[in-house]
């Protein structure tokens, strides 16, 4: 037996009987709009601040047209994209055996979010979502379908879902990879996706 398994038994041995119920929590949320559609602007103001962008199709455009739309300057020819929706066709397959080292050259991943926070502009995804866990922060660009309908007003809401219970993985992102120095210069990219677009769908 390790040592550390050693330690685990003995906290198991020695934890306490008595059983506490869950606090009960409060949600927090009571100035939140209840229309989707106010909520989804509340999504995309919170989205924005944290440097993401909402990509709002035209009209009668396609997802696959929307997508090319808002990244026309960050895709070319010889882009590969990793796309896991079947509304945008990508040209690099990923599967759930690949390793995550193999995703280096993914130029922009194409995934559909579990469910969108408007307090924090921030999407949801489980292992189910991604294949490939890595695949969210070794992407140049990230691409995000969000059903507006899932959009929860804050985290305390967010967190009372069920997704949680049959993921092995969850992982909320909130705009591109960004780290600031002392004198206040910003970077995106620095270590993770460089850009995040999320397209209502």
């Amino acid at each position: 037996m390790t040592s550390r398994n050693e330690i685990l038994a003995k906290i198991r041995a020695n934890k306490p009987a008595s059983k506490v119920s869950a606090p009960t929590l409060v949600n927090h949320d009571e100035d939140y709009p209840s229309d989707v559609a106010e909520l989804q602007d509340r999504f995309a103001q919170a989205l924005a601040t944290m440097g993401g962008v909402w990509a709002q199709p035209r009209a009668g455009e396609e997802i696959q047209q929307t997508m090319r739309r808002f990244l026309a300057d960050k895709l070319s020819k010889d882009s590969l994209i990793a796309s896991n929706v079947s509304e945008i066709n990508g040209n690099r397959s990923v599967g759930s055996d690949d390793t995550p080292a193999s995703l280096h050259d993914i130029d922009i991943a194409v995934l559909r979010a579990r469910f969108g926070i408007a307090e924090t502009g921030s999407v949801c995804f489980t292992e189910q979502e991604l294949t490939v866990n890595a695949i969210a922060y070794l992407a140049q660009h990230l691409v995000v379908l969000l059903d507006p309908l899932t959009i929860e007003t804050n985290v305390m809401r967010a967190y009372r879902r069920k997704d949680y219970q049959n993921a092995k993985y969850t992982v909320f992102h909130s705009g591109p990879s960004a780290t600031a120095d002392i004198e206040g210069v910003l970077v995106r990219g620095a270590q993770g996706v460089r850009s995040l677009t999320v397209i209502p769908v």
